[in-house]
């Protein structure tokens, strides 16, 4: 199928945190009455440490949300783990007794194909098809276009590729030349095409790989056409190229129970199924250490050297006159009394 020819647009060629502050509160750090020598919100100065952090209510939200990504899909997994098992049970007893079906093993195929379904929702976003694991939320189809794999786009000369996602009025330019290395070309597809939501990386493999969000891959799939100059793809139109996903690492709706060779065949379906979850399990798992490790990490900045912050804070600014320098010795005093002053004052007698 052929899309009217569209004017090519400017080449894309690549070329070669500021934290945010947090007042003091003396209340988040537990301080209250006579204790609250930082109870009224201090200004540190523009050479001041980075803010004191106190608690996981206080923690960046990324990392909140990759731990809660994670708790997500290891629910998943190991209920997905769990109905394996079980199937698997089903399946090797069944094979064994040669007992006519009762229902009870395909009412478990459809729990789990149901199961599988609801994979991005119930994972929170993080599981992608192949069972990869990304904290970030939104798990993406990974996919091959027919005719953009290294060996031909390797070869040949200079060639400027027009690349329409979406329709034709949203096209972006690639150019390849000779010389270039596998990194380079897949990293200028990736500069090109990531406006577009596609995203394009050398692959486990050593091959060209792209992604696109979950959601938006059959519109991927259904608009991807390319222009070329005749040496790599054809010139004149824009021309429909072939997109394939890479295959999902569980098919349940392809697995059967009518007879003994469709059994057998599901059980090994099954084991191989059971297995993919549980390397996904394991790689969870890591990513949740290394979360862990950012927690101590956290926790740890927040000891002597919040505190030793907290009184560089105060006497930055009760040095200099004004408002604030009065509030912060007010609410210093807060909750000193008169009778607390000469107890306090008897004791070196």
């Amino acid at each position: 199928m052929q899309i009217p020819s569209t004017s090519v647009p400017p080449v894309i060629v690549p070329g070669a945190n500021a934290g945010n502050a947090t007042a003091v509160d003396g209340t988040a750090l537990g301080l209250n009455g006579e204790n609250a020598a930082t109870a009224t919100p201090v200004n540190p100065t523009p050479t001041s440490a980075a803010p004191l952090r106190r608690g996981l209510n206080n923690w960046d939200q990324p990392l909140q949300g990759d731990i809660s990504g994670a708790q997500q899909a290891l629910d998943f997994l190991e209920q997905s783990a769990a109905q394996l098992r079980n199937l698997k049970a089903d399946i090797s007893a069944r094979l064994a007794s040669r007992q006519r079906s009762d229902g009870t093993l395909e009412a478990r195929v459809r729990q789990f194909s149901n199961s599988w379904r609801n994979r991005g929702s119930a994972s929170g976003g993080t599981l992608d098809a192949g069972l990869k694991f990304s904290s970030k939320g939104s798990s993406n189809t990974t996919f091959s276009v027919r005719g953009m794999n290294l060996a031909n786009l390797r070869n040949g000369g200079r060639e400027v590729l027009a690349i329409a996602v979406g329709g034709g009025q949203n096209v972006r330019s690639v150019v390849l030349e000779p010389g270039l290395s596998d990194a380079q070309i897949a990293q200028r597809f990736d500069e090109a095409l990531a406006p577009a939501g596609v995203r394009a990386a050398l692959g486990d493999d050593g091959q060209l790989e792209f992604s696109t969000p979950e959601a938006q891959w059959a519109t991927v799939r259904d608009t991807l056409a390319v222009q070329g100059n005749g040496t790599r793809f054809p010139s004149g139109q824009l021309n429909r190229v072939k997109a394939e996903a890479d295959p999902a690492a569980v098919d349940p709706d392809s697995w059967q129970t009518a007879d003994a060779d469709g059994l057998r065949a599901t059980l090994q379906q099954v084991v191989q199924a059971l297995a993919k979850v549980e390397q996904s399990i394991a790689s969870v798992h890591q990513a949740l250490n290394q979360v862990a490790a950012r927690v101590q990490k956290a926790s740890a900045s927040t000891g002597k050297g919040g505190m030793e912050q907290v009184a560089q804070n105060f006497v930055s600014t009760t040095s200099k006159p004004g408002y604030q320098s009065l509030l912060s010795i007010t609410s210093a005093l807060a909750g000193i009394s008169r009778e607390r002053v000469i107890s306090l004052l008897a004791l070196r007698n």
